[in-house]
């Protein structure tokens, strides 16, 4: 081999190293742009007084937003605790509901394409036309809530928006109807890949109904429910859009998520400082929840 060949096999080789590194180049230019930058810019944000109402008050903080938010601004612990509430019981019960749902339309009957579709058709609506929906079936006057008063079971006049005891679960209901369809669709999609051989197996060793369900059913769904209860628990915590046009927050921030709170501070309020430190520690608390839950799930583990 004469070394002009051996210089174009190196070249040649060199180049291929390059090729992969320049396929991925403009995903990862994307990721910093529209990911890195945003979030680098939120962290800064955070370590100053940026309040573009008080202009003069900006400079570097260190962590005093943080030491504000722990120590002097009970609106955030309240927030944060109704938002754990909230994700909590929203999470369990669409997983629930999902879960039933999808057993039911994985079944053979007449009708199931119909089924199949009424079930899904919620999923494609969005958060303000589901609100939309809801406020009108609230309606004190000519929603639900009439009809409701008419068979005895509340007051005419009654509405459950803007009641302190009822705002929570009229609330939970409406997120329900939009969620719940998430959980079916994805435990659908599993069911189906189940084999049927296993169930054979099981009835002919004298298998019950519950037991098929427990011994076959959710261990075969338990990766698709780890990583279907944390998405939603994501979203769910990040939930902005329902509640928003739904409650507002109220009454009297009954409603008031920790991502409606930064909400009211950065946007109406203008204190983007604190807003963004607000925000850090709403990120930090999602990274840490999505660590330990994929750990203590053994997500991806072999049963």
């Amino acid at each position: 081999m004469t070394v002009g060949e051996t210089n174009v096999r190196q070249h040649t080789r060199r180049r291929g190293s390059r090729t992969p590194y320049l396929l991925i180049a403009p995903a990862v230019l994307a990721m910093l742009a529209f990911l890195v930058y945003p979030m680098g810019s939120v962290v800064y944000y955070s370590l100053r007084h940026y309040n573009l109402s008080k202009p003069w008050e900006d400079g570097f903080a260190g962590l005093d937003n943080f030491a504000r938010m722990l120590t002097e601004d009970p609106l955030f612990w309240q927030s944060l605790g109704f938002t754990a509430r909230w994700v909590v019981v929203e999470v369990s019960l669409q997983l629930v509901l999902g879960l039933a749902l999808a057993l039911i339309v994985n079944e053979t009957f007449v009708g199931r394409a119909f089924a199949r579709a009424m079930v899904f058709s919620p999923w494609a609506v969005s958060g303000v036309l589901t609100t939309g929906i809801w406020v009108l079936l609230y309606n004190p006057t000519t929603g639900m809530s009439k009809y409701l008063a008419d068979l005895g079971l509340m007051d005419y006049g009654g509405a459950p928006l803007a009641n302190p005891d009822t705002v929570f679960l009229a609330a939970v209901v409406a997120e329900l109807w939009r969620g719940v369809p998430f959980f079916a669709i994805l435990l659908l999609a599993d069911l189906q890949s189940i084999p049927r051989d296993l169930y054979e197996a099981a009835s002919v060793d004298g298998a019950s109904r519950l037991r098929r369900f427990y011994h076959v059913t959710l261990p075969h769904l338990k990766d698709a429910i780890i990583l279907s209860t944390l998405l939603r628990a994501v979203w769910e915590f990040n939930n902005v859009d329902l509640l928003y046009t739904l409650t507002g927050g109220g009454p009297a921030h009954q409603t008031t998520t920790l991502p409606l709170y930064v909400a009211s501070t950065a946007v109406q309020s203008q204190d983007f400082g604190y807003g963004s430190a607000l925000t850090t520690a709403g990120f930090l608390i999602l990274t840490f929840f999505s660590v330990a839950y994929l750990r203590l799930g053994k997500f991806g583990a072999k049963s």
